[in-house]
């Protein structure tokens, strides 16, 4: 609940942000000078790139949580056996065990989503984001039904 609650006033902060930004962007462009209103088009572009990408973070955080959450019915989630040390830090040897196993999973069972669900939380217990979050693109895609790119 910690998670959400920050991610939120994170993105409520990021859209005042773009907000003004936005604003100062349209006093450019109403400045009317040639130079004004080119720097004003490129200020403006800045707060959509940045709506647009919160947008699609959003969205693949409420997907991720959706299969989370069916995994989480059909008693499927993957169960932590993960060693920590005193700090609560995950035991990278322990990480790299239980990654193992649910890559050999998901090799056995490619075009299943809750294989991939439990592969992405490997990669991130194992601390590699970038690989977690497509491992995780695949299983919505899959669950979804969407074509997914090998």
């Amino acid at each position: 609940m910690r998670a959400k609650l920050t991610y939120f006033l994170l993105a409520a902060v990021l859209v005042v942000y773009f907000a003004l930004v936005g604003t100062r962007g349209v006093w450019l462009i109403q400045d009317g000078r040639p130079v004004t209103v080119v720097l004003g088009i490129a200020v403006l572009v800045l707060p959509l790139i940045g709506l647009w990408f919160l947008w699609q973070t959003t969205a693949f955080a409420r997907n991720a949580n959706r299969l989370a959450k069916e995994l989480e019915a059909e008693g499927g989630l993957p169960v932590d056996e993960l060693v920590r040390t005193p700090s609560g830090r995950i035991d990278r040897d322990s990480a790299d065990v239980v990654f193992a196993k649910r890559q050999a999973e998901t090799e056995a069972a490619p075009d299943d989503w809750r294989s991939w669900f439990r592969l992405a939380v490997a990669y991130f217990d194992a601390r590699d984001t970038p690989r977690a979050r497509k491992a995780m693109q695949r299983a919505i895609a899959l669950h979804d039904g969407k074509a997914v790119r090998a």
